[in-house]
């Protein structure tokens, strides 16, 4: 008990060290971002590297074509309606000419549709559940579920697997990853048996893995992010389980790595290429940024990254300066015109080399990254290695 009161102690110093440092940097600059994130809560482990990402972003490049950039950071507090308010925060009385955000894909619906009523553009950092044709003004850098999944699936096939369990959030997260992993486990011949859920906020999900155990699937795959995504395999250790065990991004950082220790190894999953950068070969498009990243980040935190997330808010930076440069050219910041010029900038990114892929959007689109934006990864001794 002591040592879990230091670890929230800790965590909720963290919180407000983060917020305070980005408040300082605010002080001055012609472009402004928003960014909402959960930095207490249970998806602060998702949270805080978005906000340290967001910090070696700045530091890696503050301006943008001369013009300083504000950076005002918010904490949701892993709440949804939270994230809403912060967003409109960020929107009236910050006048933000970005949104970004945040920690979970309902408060990330809930922040795009603020964004759309106010008329500002948004870069996602999660994916989102959102149709594009009816909210133009959103986009996102993660990776979409399906490409992810379809990855999984097909090394699924190299393993033989013929039938899996699924264990997931009951969140928009769990079906997200619930139904892309029905539609491309039908085109595999692969049967899903299972479908359990569980919230967030639960402390055990033994009744489920009970459940799913019963049924003998082949592999079990889940449907969490960040340490509450550790749930199921520390369950299913506990259950004596032999078969293989597959998740998803939402589950690569530290705080995942930490909490499932031994259930963890062998899991296999997909993330972007960054978290591999090293062991990447020497032509792969994203691995000279991708060193380029860890080296920021590690000058403004003194310490190494081993997690996805802050990279994703790399990207997302990376996607906002490219636009932010070609919208400058048609409308001045703070203002109406500039909100559309950027928004119109963003949807026409074409070949941007982030960390996580390349990243080309286009209108009617939620999401910019192709195949070069996945690699299959193995929790071996709590480090990521690529999969052969």
């Amino acid at each position: 008990m002591k040592q879990r009161l230091m670890q929230t102690s800790t965590r909720g110093a963290l919180a407000a060290a983060l917020a305070a440092w980005c408040v300082a940097s605010a002080q001055a600059g012609d472009l402004k971002v928003g960014l909402s994130v959960s930095l207490s809560g249970p998806n602060s482990s998702v949270g805080v590297p978005y906000a340290k990402g967001m910090q070696a972003a700045l530091a890696y490049q503050p301006a943008v074509d001369g013009r300083k950039v504000r950076l005002i950071v918010l904490d949701d507090g892993s709440d949804p309606s939270s994230a809403g308010r912060n967003a409109r925060k960020l929107i009236e009385e910050e006048k933000v000419d970005l949104l970004m955000g945040t920690s979970g894909v309902p408060a990330a619906i809930a922040m795009a549709q603020v964004g759309k009523e106010a008329k500002t553009p948004m870069i996602g950092l999660t994916p989102i559940l959102l149709d594009p044709n009816e909210n133009p003004w959103v986009v996102t850098v993660a990776q979409p579920v399906q490409l992810m999944i379809d990855a999984v699936v097909e090394r699924m096939q190299r393993n033989k697997v013929r039938t899996v369990g699924y264990i997931g959030f009951s969140d928009a997260w769990g079906d997200l990853v619930y139904d892309t992993l029905m539609k491309a486990a039908s085109g595999a011949g692969i049967e899903v048996v299972g479908n359990e859920r569980y919230a967030r906020a639960d402390p055990s999900v033994t009744g489920q893995v009970l459940k799913l155990v019963a049924l003998r699937p082949d592999a079990v795959m889940t449907g969490g992010s960040g340490t509450p995504g550790a749930l199921p395999f520390l369950a299913l250790q506990e259950r004596g389980f032999k078969g293989g065990v597959y998740g998803q991004h939402g589950l690569i950082n530290p705080d995942f790595v930490r909490v499932v220790g031994t259930a963890g190894q062998n899991a296999l999953m997909p993330t972007g290429p960054v978290i591999v950068a090293e062991q990447l070969p020497p032509d792969n498009p994203t691995r000279k940024i991708a060193t380029s990243f860890r080296a920021a980040f590690r000058k403004v935190h003194q310490a190494p990254t081993s997690d996805a997330f802050s990279a994703y808010s790399f990207d997302a930076w990376l996607v906002f300066a490219d636009a932010a440069s070609r919208a400058m050219k048609k409308a001045q910041p703070g203002t109406p015109e500039f909100r559309v010029a950027l928004r119109d900038a963003i949807v026409s990114t074409k070949e941007v080399v982030g960390t996580h892929g390349v990243y080309n959007f286009k209108p009617g689109s939620l999401y910019g990254v192709d195949e070069r934006a996945r690699v299959i990864v193995r929790l071996d001794n709590s480090q990521w290695k690529l999969a052969p």
